[in-house]
């Protein structure tokens, strides 16, 4: 499994309909296992985001699939990092020679 940090904005019809993001987290959890991955972790925040999930996804293609699905909702607006973990991070320096 792959690791993303996803940022989500509210757009307007998100604000709107605030009262009901719960359900709509829920059902978000949902279609990301339905893919085969996992919404890890889920923060609200504040600063340039309103929301930031830690997610487990098996590809970038069902990560994008996801994030794309949520956007079409019209409650939120996305931005997606793919994540290193740490041993990654360190085999990716240790191979700068």
């Amino acid at each position: 499994m792959t690791t993303y940090i996803a940022l989500f904005s509210l757009t307007d019809a998100g604000i709107k309909a605030a009262k009901d993001s719960p359900r709509r987290l829920d059902a978000a959890k949902k279609l990301l296992a339905d893919m085969g991955g996992e919404l890890k972790q889920f923060y609200m925040v504040m600063g340039d985001f309103d929301f930031v999930g830690i997610c487990d996804a098996p590809d970038d293609a069902v990560m994008a699939r996801y994030v794309l699905q949520l956007g079409g909702l019209g409650f939120v607006r996305t931005k997606t990092l793919k994540a290193f973990p740490e041993t990654a991070y360190r085999e990716i320096i240790r191979s700068l020679g």
